[in-house]
């Protein structure tokens, strides 16, 4: 069993509550963590054997891409993209974090982590 991180995913995005957070956007950083088997794949050398870094990239850049009005179903649908894309997955946790959220008070960002 091994990890595999994809940190710090940088995307435009129009998720909110706010009808204006979803018609200006806002800047979101996302972080994946994978287990899944990586034995073979540290044998074989074989891209086939493990989880594909650019497709996982691809499905959470579609999904980010569809605006929602909570992080938390953002974060769902990208996990059941990657288990029906990966069926190697033990398990996978999602971070979303939207940076400078409309709150009416000074923070760096708010961020949702969901795991499955």
């Amino acid at each position: 069993m091994g990890t595999i991180s994809i940190e710090n995913m940088e995307f435009h995005a129009y998720h909110g509550c706010y009808r204006e957070e979803r018609i200006a956007g806002n800047r979101f950083l996302v972080n994946l963590e994978i287990s899944t088997g990586l034995e073979n794949a540290a044998s074989s050398d074989n891209l086939a054997d493990t989880i594909n870094y650019q497709l996982a990239y691809d499905i959470i850049k579609e999904q980010m891409q569809i605006k929602s009005h909570l992080l938390e179903h953002v974060a769902g649908r990208i996990l059941d993209r990657l288990y029906e894309n990966f069926p190697g997955i033990a398990r996978a946790t999602v971070k979303i974090s939207k940076m400078n959220p409309p709150m009416g008070g000074q923070m760096d960002s708010v961020s949702v982590t969901l795991s499955r």
